[in-house]
């Protein structure tokens, strides 16, 4: 597993429209049972719940996953501290994930590139 401070070092979001509570886990090094709570905590957070209660998780909610991990482990937020951070500065929020989508995307050209190159 990821020490806290490797936000850079998690895995690329793959180009799904929806993400089970497993491959959330696995794509933001967080368990199962932190992502449910999360869900509590954060109203934003809020996955499409489907039969059997199923959770499926939006490319956005994952960016926003990541983006309360960093509060968390990284800048050393409560989760009360984090929940105001989130609701009170969505135009940075958006901003942040905007870049983080940004260097996924050039990372995912380089590899097209390369590819091609062959």
């Amino acid at each position: 597993m990821l020490e806290p401070s490797h936000n850079d070092e998690l895995p690329p979001i793959p180009g799904k429209r929806y993400f089970t509570i497993g491959e959330v886990s696995d794509l933001c090094c967080v368990k199962p049972h932190v992502l449910r709570y999360w869900e509590q905590e954060f109203p934003q957070l809020a996955p499409v719940k489907r039969r059997g209660n199923r959770r499926y998780y939006q490319h956005q909610d994952v960016l926003m996953i990541r983006q309360i991990r960093s509060l968390l482990y990284e800048q050393g937020y409560t989760i009360g501290g984090a929940r105001q951070r989130m609701s009170g500065d969505t135009a940075k929020d958006e901003s942040s994930q905007t870049r983080q989508v940004i260097r996924q995307m050039l990372g995912e050209l380089e590899e097209v590139m390369k590819l091609l190159k062959r």
